[in-house]
This record gives structure tokens, sequence and C-alpha cells, in this order.
């Protein structure tokens, strides 16, 4: 064999070169000062979340894909066309986590939660994955702050949630803070809704999207939170959810609003605010942050609303009554307001709340945040009425220390601070608080 015939075939055998392997599309790699950022916001939201009384959870990155089908609804997009789903060699039918709702609430009943004193307030943080277009602050593999509220239908947890949040956003240097907010009902006002929202889609289905005609058949409520402009232009004129609830729907909404009345945030109500999941029911809400966005556009952040009928969807025996929401951490932290906040140190809280009747609970929260803004961590039981329950969980919790406030010290501006090992209390002015537990041991 001549030299160029071997020259030749060594060229044939030679491998082409390959091209170094580049990040998914969507999925990024997060370091240097980013990473701090990602963390110091973190600690930031858990450390406000610890102080209003919630405690952390992780749940797995991956679960079966049932879980969500059954609890995020045909008809929505994530379910539809965004969600990534993979078989293992054994079979199993896997998705990896679009959202933490339907994981939350399955370790709720996997892990006993329903045998704590309720509710069972938890926080979570970590990535989720949505094959969704890439956009401002929008990833394929983005990452969220979640609050959960499971076993109160009581609007205190609405409210609660909202507030903590707000006031993550705000320690996390959001300037310009509005809550969009709507009720779209219950068991009982729903079917009404839908049936009102589904004749008026028909008097227009000659306008509709393609898309929008097909939600009309497998969830008629997306519609309202439909891109198209077309759609867009027909929802102005659509039915108003609100004017559907039952009573005690309407009873539970103007509690919610009371609440941030008084906590003094600001929101709006709109009528075509849904949300994108189908296991919300009674308050659904967005926090827009109305300086961060781009083209005079407000920037939504965050948002969330109430799933007491989710437990069942996922083969509960009951319903729990929960509330939940999610902080697009991303968003955040790419912000220009963002105060680029670095990791630090937690504490444990040593004080239980003790909060008794409407009254109090109204003034409450303001309790909560005038603590937080001296630095006190408490921990309390929202959905819960008697002193005696409450001294009893506060007793179980280990805290050194309770503070009882009811009606008379709602009116009085005052709080009972009681020593959990001698029993001895005393009574002291809210003005004076955060002094007096500051000396405490």
């Amino acid at each position: 064999m001549t030299d160029k015939k071997i020259n030749q075939k060594n060229e044939i055998k030679k491998e082409p070169k390959k091209e170094m392997a580049q990040s998914v599309r969507g999925m990024r790699d997060i370091f240097n000062e980013d990473y701090y950022y990602y963390q110091g916001f973190f600690e930031k939201a858990q450390e406000v979340a610890m102080y209003y009384g919630f405690k952390p959870i992780e749940t797995p990155i991956m679960e079966q894909e049932a879980l969500w089908t059954s609890g995020i609804g045909e008809g929505t997009d994530i379910i539809d066309k965004e969600m990534y789903t993979l078989k293992t060699k054994g079979g199993d039918k896997l998705a990896i986590r679009p959202e933490y709702t339907a994981s939350i609430m399955r370790a709720y009943f996997e892990k006993g939660m329903q045998s704590l004193p309720q509710p069972v307030m938890l926080y979570s943080y970590g990535p989720v994955y949505r094959h969704d277009n890439p956009q401002n602050g929008r990833y394929r593999e983005f990452r969220q702050f979640n609050l959960e509220i499971l076993g109160t239908e009581k609007s205190i947890a609405d409210a609660l949630i909202i507030k903590t949040a707000v006031s993550i956003l705000k320690e996390a240097g959001a300037q310009e803070i509005i809550v969009d907010i709507n009720s779209i009902g219950d068991k009982e006002s729903r079917p009404v809704y839908i049936k009102e929202l589904v004749n008026y889609y028909k008097k227009h289905i000659a306008d509709l999207s393609p898309i929008d005609r097909e939600r009309l058949k497998t969830n008629p409520l997306r519609i309202l939170d439909s891109k198209d402009p077309r759609t867009i232009k027909i929802n102005e004129n659509a039915p108003d959810s609100i004017a559907s609830l039952s009573s005690a729907g309407k009873k539970h909404f103007k509690q919610v609003l009371e609440y941030l009345d008084q906590m003094n945030i600001a929101y709006r109500i709109n009528k075509n605010l849904v949300r994108g999941l189908s296991y919300y029911s009674h308050t659904v809400f967005e926090i827009l942050e109305t300086s961060g966005g781009t083209d005079v556009t407000p920037l939504a952040i965050g948002g969330g609303g109430r799933y007491d009928y989710l437990a069942k969807t996922l083969g509960a025996k009951k319903d729990v009554p929960a509330m939940g929401m999610a902080i697009g951490v991303d968003r955040v932290v790419e912000a220009t307001w963002f105060k680029k906040l670095e990791p630090r140190i937690m504490k444990k809280p040593k004080i239980y709340f003790i909060q008794l009747g409407f009254e109090a609970k109204l003034k409450s929260l303001n309790v909560v945040e005038q603590l937080r803004m001296a630095h006190i961590p408490i921990m309390q039981s929202i959905s819960k009425d008697t002193l005696g329950i409450q001294l009893a969980i506060a007793e179980k919790s280990g805290a050194p220390y309770a503070l009882i406030f009811g009606h008379k010290e709602a009116i009085d501006n005052t709080v009972i601070v009681r020593d959990m090992q001698n029993r001895k209390q005393e009574t002291i002015k809210l003005d004076h608080l955060a002094e007096y537990l500051k000396k405490l041991k």
C-alpha cells in the first residue's frame, strides 16, 4: 500500500472536531456576584417569612406526572405545552416541577401534617421549569420563593400571605407596589359564573382566537387571561366574577380587602384576573412593581391565590382549605430597584403571638410588622380563636414568652407579655413592646 493511500485512510478515520456544549436555551449559570444576590434575596425572604411564623420545606424537583396533571388541570398552558416530562426505564411517568403548590399539598398528607396544629405555614425556595418562550425576567429554568398556609379557610390567611410577600419585596428594594386582586368564587358560585362566562363568549365566538375557542370547551376562565388583542377587547365587557359570589364568598373577599386597608397595602380590583392554574378559588392576586417594568409596563413579580379544592383532585378524601403565592426571584434580582442583598445569619423566634377575636386579628399583623422592624421574630397560630388552645400550642413550641392580644388590648393599644416558665405576665403598651422584649433573656 502506498503512503498516499495510507494517508487517505487515516483522513477518513479522523473524527470531526466537536464543538463545546452550550447551556440549554432558557437556562443559565449563576455565579460570582449574581449567585450571592440570589442567596441574599433568599435569606431576606426566609427571614421575613420566619418573622411572620412560616417554617421551611423542600420538595423534590421531580414528581409523578399525574400530580401536576391532576392538580394544575387541563386547558392550562403549563399542562398543554410547557411541562417537561420523561419516562423512566421502569415505565414511571415523571415531570420536572413546573410550580410548587401540588408538591406542597402532596407533602402535607404524606408527612402527616394534617395532625399538626393548624394551619401549617410553610415557605420554600428553588428552581422550577416550564418550556415557555424566554423573555424579560422569565426563563425556562427560573427560581421562586413560595409561601403556603394550609388548614384554614379564614380570610386572615389570605391577608397574611399578601402582607408577607409585600414585606419581602419592599425589603428587597421594591418602591412602588400595587396588588391586583379578584375573587373567582367557591364551589357554590363558580358554576353560576362559568355559565354566564360561556354564554357571553358564545356570542363573540367568531372574534375569539383559535386557542381561546378551544379554552371555551376545556377551561373558560383561562380566556380572561388571554394575551390575544381581539380577546382582550372582548374581555373588557365580560361578566364580573364578584357579582356572582355567594354570600360566604362576598364576606370572605370583603374581609381580605379590610385587612389590606388596615395594613395600608395599595390594591385594585381586577375583574379579569384569574391566574393561570385551575385549582384556584376565592382570592386570586398579582403583585406589580410599577417603577421597574419596561416601556412603562408594570412588572408582575409575584402572585397566587386560595386553593381550597386542590387536595381532593390529588386523591385526598377531603378538601384542605389553603392559600399560597410565589415570587419570581429572577425578576426581582434583575430589577433596577433591587438592593443587591448579601447573605447573612438568621434568628430563631422566642415569642409566640396569641390573638383573640376578629378586632384583635385585624390589628395583629401591624403588631407583627412593628416587631419585625425591631428584628423580633414570632410564631403564631392565626386560625385559632381560644386562649387555651393557643397557650397549649405555645407551650409545645418551646417559646419562652407569649404575647396575648385580645379585644381589650386592641382597644387599649396594649399587649400581655406572659412568661411561659413561671406564668407571670405583664401588660405593656404597644409603643414600648419592642423595647421591652429586647430586654428579656
